[in-house]
């Protein structure tokens, strides 16, 4: 396990939703952080802005999850300026809703890209780069088991996360790289919340015990988690919706 301090975080999808607040609570426990953005910039470097303000150590870098040449160059800059990599976060993702018999295939193949081919691409270049002793961090989602109309599509390409996070962890035996994915459930994002109205909103809060949607810096404690001291947890998928079914 690489000793030095700090260690070095890239979080994929840095610029926004849940990304913005695990790349801040990394930041907060002493990692020097990469904040990743495709298409968000100038939300990417206020992040960056506002972590080296309080004293931490951060960059930006851009690119297509998708595209292995700009990502490679992304994962160059963070070796390039902080000497390596411990822990890969893989928050970038896409979601569009649908029934199934009305999904339109082109929407398909856009959120497959980004969902599956985006996260073949980042964990083989984490499997290449994270450092022994890192941790790879993907996110799937709490859908694949609870099975909501409308999310088939989605779901079907989170299920490709799940199994990809689970052979990979055991690919990487004997380097002490802990592989897992986090599944978050209803969660207070942008992405979750557009296209929703309050009373849907308000159903989904009710189906945790706890009553409430998750937020993000609820699933930012888990990722903290597999990123620190859990080096015991390994080639898991872990359900972070306060209890749905």
């Amino acid at each position: 396990m690489n000793t030095t301090s700090p260690r070095v975080a890239l979080v994929t999808g840095g610029s926004g939703g849940i990304g913005r607040i695990t790349a801040e609570r990394l930041a907060a426990d002493g990692f020097a952080v990469a904040v990743h953005y495709s298409g968000h910039k100038a939300r990417a470097d206020e992040l960056v802005e506002e972590i080296t303000g309080r004293g931490g150590a951060a960059i930006a870098v851009g690119g297509d999850v998708a595209d292995e040449v700009a990502m490679a160059t992304a994962f160059d800059a963070v070796e390039e300026a902080f000497g390596g990599i411990d822990v890969v976060v893989h928050t970038a993702g896409q979601m569009i809703l649908s029934p199934l018999a009305s999904f339109d295939l082109d929407d398909f193949d856009r959120m497959s890209r980004t969902n599956i081919r985006g996260t073949v691409v980042v964990d083989q270049l984490a499997a290449r780069r994270v450092r022994d002793g890192g941790a790879i961090i993907n996110f799937s989602t709490s859908v694949v088991k609870l099975a909501i109309p409308g999310y088939t599509a989605y779901a079907a390409t989170k299920g490709a996360v799940d199994a990809i996070t689970l052979i990979v962890a055991r690919e990487l035996r004997g380097r002490d790289i802990t592989v897992n994915a986090v599944a978050p459930g209803p969660t207070a994002t942008p992405l979750f919340l557009d296209g929703k109205d309050e009373a849907t909103v308000a159903q989904m809060a009710k189906l945790a015990p706890l009553e409430r949607l998750g937020q993000p810096s609820d699933i930012a404690e888990a990722v903290a988690f597999l990123a620190g001291p859990a080096r015991w947890v390994n080639g898991q998928v872990i359900y972070v919706n306060g209890g749905v079914a």
